[in-house]
């Protein structure tokens, strides 16, 4: 990156911001700017990351964004709204305004090899290029109602007929289709959602996506219509990672593919458990802000994060078996590049000291995280 732009102290993959200011054609200096981008029908898109969209924002290295995003539950079934969610039991000023004006645009939106999420963008990063790698630093992750939906069914999610898992003549679960509304508010000093009179779940809100525009390929998952990415399986551009510990505080990299880079973000929930196995979290829209640094010549193979107590690499691919081994690899070459060892001391590294979760396996590829701890490192 130019660094005119950001002043930055890279330690391992944490950037610390240590001066915004870049200077302006008069020499003087020029504090990176704040943004916003609403959900409108006009800076969303619908199941998929269109490549010839113009950007909803342009935006320099070191800005911030505030970003709305809209779950696509309740807002993109035939009925409308105030019906679909009032059967639930939703009062109509509990809808957002946007739900209802992003189901009104529906008619005449492109569904052929799409999938169901409501994303905001694209936002272009001045001067991002293919090679370069896109930081993502999620600083606020805030809901916008106070309810979340989220679905079962006994062949649903990991359930489905179609899950690579399920075998003809596997015997169908005893469980009936449903919609759950999920209410939400604070429980003393904590956000929860209330399941029921005796549980409560501690919400911890993020994207379901965060992805860069990709590079659509008939035959990869995902792509069966020419230039359409559908939204559902995530893939190096990143993408429906679904990957819970991208909460406010965490880092996120993913590699560029186009000019610009082309940001995506959408799918909101505001918790959920690793693997998603019924195939939704709690569906609850949200509003983030984000702060933005580009990495030139610094070429990524896959998507990275990191929290304040983990290195988090990931592996993606149809089978989990292969992801699992895609994130073994990863963990390995980030030992390798980052912390000096040996391909075989990262393995046995890798082995004794890294977890690995599925993050979800409900949405065609499998993501599997491989979760390095910090504390290992005594000199970070």
């Amino acid at each position: 990156m130019n660094p005119e732009l950001v002043l930055i102290l890279r330690i391992g993959l944490t950037t610390l911001v240590l001066c915004a200011s870049s200077p302006n054609a008069s020499g003087a200096a020029q504090t990176p700017t704040e943004h916003a981008v609403p959900s409108r029908p006009e800076t969303v898109s619908w199941g998929w990351f269109p490549l010839d969209k113009p950007p909803v924002l342009t935006i320099a290295s070191g800005d911030t964004v505030r970003i709305d995003t809209l779950s696509h539950a309740g807002a993109t079934q035939n009925d409308h709204p105030e019906v679909s969610l009032g059967e639930l039991g939703i009062d109509p000023d509990q809808i957002l305004p946007d739900v209802i004006d992003f189901w009104a645009s529906r008619e005449g939106r492109p569904r052929e090899g799409r999938s169901g999420h409501i994303i905001t963008g694209p936002i272009a990063i001045e001067g991002a290029e293919p090679g370069d790698m896109l930081e993502i630093q999620i600083l606020e992750l805030t809901t916008r109602v106070p309810y979340g939906i989220n679905n079962t069914g006994a062949t649903s999610g990991v359930f489905g007929r179609r899950y690579p898992g399920s075998r003809p003549g596997d015997a169908e679960r005893d469980i009936a289709p449903a919609r759950h509304l999920i209410r939400t508010g604070r429980a003393g000093d904590r956000e929860v959602a209330f399941f029921s009179e005796n549980i409560e779940v501690p919400l911890a809100p993020f994207m379901g996506i965060m992805a860069v525009a990709p590079d659509p390929i008939v035959g990869q998952p995902g792509v069966t219509v020419p230039g359409v990415q559908s939204s559902r399986p995530p893939g190096a551009f990143g993408g429906n990672m679904d990957v819970k510990d991208l909460t406010v505080g965490s880092v996120l990299y993913l590699p560029v593919f186009h000019p610009g880079a082309l940001f995506y973000v959408g799918d909101p929930h505001s918790a959920q458990g690793d693997g998603e196995v019924s195939g939704t979290a709690i569906e609850q829209s949200l509003s983030g802000r984000f702060r933005f640094i580009l990495h030139e010549d610094t070429p990524l193979s896959m998507p990275r994060a990191e929290t304040d107590t983990h290195y988090i690499l990931m592996g993606i691919d149809l089978d989990l078996d292969r992801a699992l081994q895609q994130a073994v690899d990863e963990v390995v070459a980030f030992l390798v590049a980052e912390k000096g060892l040996t391909s075989d001391r990262a393995l046995s590294l890798a082995s004794i000291a890294v977890d690995f979760h599925i993050a979800e396996a409900v949405d065609l590829t499998q993501l599997v995280t491989g979760k390095i701890p910090k504390s290992l490192f005594l000199d970070e």
